[in-house]
């Protein structure tokens, strides 16, 4: 879309490494980051299949190569995208989590769960703010149900506005988006001690 970014996936398994394509030049390399000093690292699906233990050296590994303001998105989705969540992190560590979701493809927002990064999907349970925050989203959704006749966008519009006026500070969605977003600052969902 911007010839003028330069986007380069990374890939710790040589087998995987692809030609060009599409734009995106493929290369060797994991968390190191291959020497680059990049603006965005984007990570999907891979700190899931490590030990909760090793992701915080994870973190550190990649935003400790970021250029000067640069951001890691660490999250997982499902195949096809419609179930999506992510922690946005820069050089002091996590600043946000967002859950996004395809309003046709879940039924309440708890449904997020079994894609939780690595370092929360755990902590969704009884007395952790991961579970709470959840247990708020489908409470609004399901107060919310008088809205549903008008589609599950515009219902997740008023369950929003049902979380805000109960004091969960939910940051504002910026444009109009064809999914569901919910997305808070790190402090409101990072595992308790």
């Amino acid at each position: 879309m911007n010839p003028s970014v330069r986007v380069t996936g990374l890939e710790i398994n040589p087998e995987r490494v692809l030609p060009p394509r599409d734009g995106v030049n493929f290369e060797l390399g994991g968390f190191e980051l291959r020497g680059y000093r990049p603006q965005l690292v984007r990570a999907f699906n891979v700190l899931r299949q490590y030990d909760v233990d090793q992701v915080p050296a994870a973190w550190e590994s990649v935003t400790s190569r970021l250029a000067p303001g640069g951001f890691f998105v660490e999250g997982t989705c499902d195949e096809l995208g419609r179930r999506s969540t992510w922690i946005l992190l820069d050089a002091h560590g996590p600043k946000t989590l967002t859950l996004a979701w395809d309003p046709f493809d879940v039924e309440t927002p708890s449904q997020l769960a079994e894609r939780l990064p690595k370092v929360l999907i755990h902590r969704n349970v009884p007395g952790e703010p991961i579970y709470e925050l959840l247990k708020a989203a489908d409470e609004a959704w399901a107060h919310t149900a008088g809205w549903a006749p008008h589609g599950p966008r515009i219902r997740w519009r008023e369950a929003r506005k049902l979380m805000q006026a109960q004091g969960i500070a939910l940051h504002p969605i910026r444009r109009r988006i064809r999914d569901c977003v919910l997305t808070v600052d790190w402090n409101v969902v990072a595992p308790a001690v």
